[in-house]
């Protein structure tokens, strides 16, 4: 972990920061002091990070108003509050459904040797699922009979790790799939047979979702790139850390589109340095217009609003759930 985070760091360009003395504080600028937009006050929303401690958050009115902490190892991919106010995770080495009372109304276990980093609700009573491993499966169980209802074999590499094969698995507008493989570096559309429709190369591809006009909106860990591409593979929006140099980006793993255009991009980092002062901390999520312009950066790393590491955001703003 120590190595990770080095690397991490000296990527960011943040070398000297590595070698301060024992409490000093890290005058290493990660993002600008004052930022734009309101803070924690800017939307509501659900958000959670791939982390040592398995913790989701509702944020409302600028503050978190609902927390949880997962009694379980692993971290956590993919969460989703659903329509009937459970709230549906994929954790590593399960997939658990609770209420906003923290009761758990549902769970399932990995098989040895696989892992689960994405799942999503599928029609009244099941589940869809990747679960990693040799072979990796798409999977729709049945949440009540705990019968599989669908499965195919998905193409992964055939090395000693399963980690690192998929993310992120979505539906089109036409229910067909589109699912993220992290390590073959592209994003595919599968009909249900998991024949091949659609495909694109991109590299280190945490996640894929399609927009409203067809397109697909396509998020990176490593390149720090996200992309808008149409069906002819051609990018037609696109940002990269180098339009805002002032903000140090780690892990770009997910981006969501708002309904007014502009784009969130989450920023996820590993842990942050004893020693860094919080107000130069990097930034969780940042808010980008379609002509590039950052317009709200997410900074809490501070109690009582510390929300930890950041993979994914649900923006609430017109939820009916006010816990």
């Amino acid at each position: 972990m120590k190595a990770f985070r080095r690397a991490v760091l000296v990527a960011l360009g943040a070398s000297a920061a590595l070698n301060s003395c024992g409490g000093e504080t890290n005058s290493f600028s990660y993002a600008p002091a004052l930022l734009p937009g309101k803070g924690l006050a800017q939307h509501d929303f659900i958000c959670f990070g791939e982390a040592k401690d398995e913790r989701l958050y509702i944020v409302r009115g600028g503050r978190i108003v609902w927390s949880y902490l997962h009694p379980g190892r692993g971290e956590i991919s993919d969460a989703l509050l659903e329509p009937n106010g459970h709230i549906l995770f994929a954790h590593q080495f399960g997939i658990t459904e609770i209420t906003l009372d923290k009761k758990v109304v549902w769970h399932y276990d990995a098989p040895t040797n696989t892992e689960i980093h994405t799942a999503q609700p599928y029609g009244a009573n099941s589940v869809f699922f990747i679960q990693n491993g040799v072979p990796a499966k798409f999977i729709v169980l049945n949440k009540i009979s705990g019968v599989i209802e669908h499965q195919f074999t998905l193409p992964a590499k055939g090395n000693s790790s399963v980690h690192r094969q998929f993310r992120r698995a979505r539906l089109t507008l036409v229910g067909t799939l589109l699912i993220a493989h992290l390590d073959l570096g592209k994003a595919v559309e599968y009909d249900w047979n998991g024949n091949v429709l659609w495909s694109q190369n991109i590299s280190n591809c945490w996640s894929a979702e399609q927009l409203p006009n067809g397109n697909i909106l396509v998020a990176t860990s490593g390149a720090q790139v996200v992309r808008e591409i149409n069906r002819e593979g051609q990018t037609v929006w696109e940002w990269t850390p180098a339009e805002a140099p002032e903000y140090k980006l780690s892990n770009t793993q997910t981006a969501i589109r708002l309904p007014n255009g502009n784009t969130i991009i989450n920023n996820w980092f590993e842990q942050l340095p004893d020693n860094l002062d919080s107000s130069n901390a990097p930034v969780q999520a940042i808010e980008v217009t379609p002509d590039h312009k950052i317009v709200w950066a997410l900074r809490a790393w501070t109690p009582p609003t510390d929300l930890g590491q950041s993979t994914t955001i649900q923006i609430l703003d017109n939820s009916p759930w006010k816990k």
